[in-house]
């Protein structure tokens, strides 16, 4: 089963989409796979991330969010914007790019939190803008606005240091 549904994050986050370009986020050298269990000394600093594809005429935004914050059985700040980064060229990294939204750690302090990558492809260069605060960021919300596509995401689990335990998902009705 497809990690994005089994982690609620569709229908949480994200409508069902198709993935139509690679994404790969790459933390301290090590590879990113979806739902792996990071902590925030894992994570202090921005990832290492590269967009796919064959075009460098097309553009992507990238954001980061936790759809979890600030706890997962309060998500009041839901979907709390950790990074944004505009006009990525398809084919290279996130260095050639804009950076809107600083890279904020994440930083967890109850519960297991999902951390999630979500790349869309942009319409042109420049047409998409910041959004004026972090704490409750909406990445359908923004898509309509920027007229955005979802071609990609991924996610990893995060909580605070001393943490333990796991993720408890409700079982599925019959």
């Amino acid at each position: 089963m497809d990690p994005l549904y089994l982690s609620q994050i569709i229908p949480d986050v994200l409508d069902p989409f198709i993935s139509t370009i690679s994404l790969r986020v790459t933390y301290n050298s090590r590879l990113l796979l979806a739902g792996a269990a990071l902590k925030p000394s894992a994570v202090v600093s921005k990832p290492q991330v590269d967009v796919g594809g064959n075009d460098m005429r097309v553009s992507y935004t990238l954001v980061l969010v936790d759809p979890d914050a600030p706890s997962p059985s309060d998500p009041s700040l839901r979907e709390y914007l950790h990074w944004m980064v505009t006009d990525i060229p398809e084919t290279t990294s996130i260095s050639f790019g804009e950076e809107l939204i600083l890279y904020e750690k994440p930083e967890p302090r109850s519960g297991i939190h999902r951390m999630v990558f979500v790349l869309f492809r942009q319409l042109g260069r420049r047409t998409v803008f910041a959004p004026e605060k972090r704490h409750n960021f909406n990445c359908r919300i923004f898509a309509r606005q920027h007229h955005l596509n979802i071609v990609a995401a991924t996610y990893f689990n995060c909580q605070r240091e001393a943490g333990w335990g796991g993720r408890r998902f409700a079982p599925e009705g019959p």
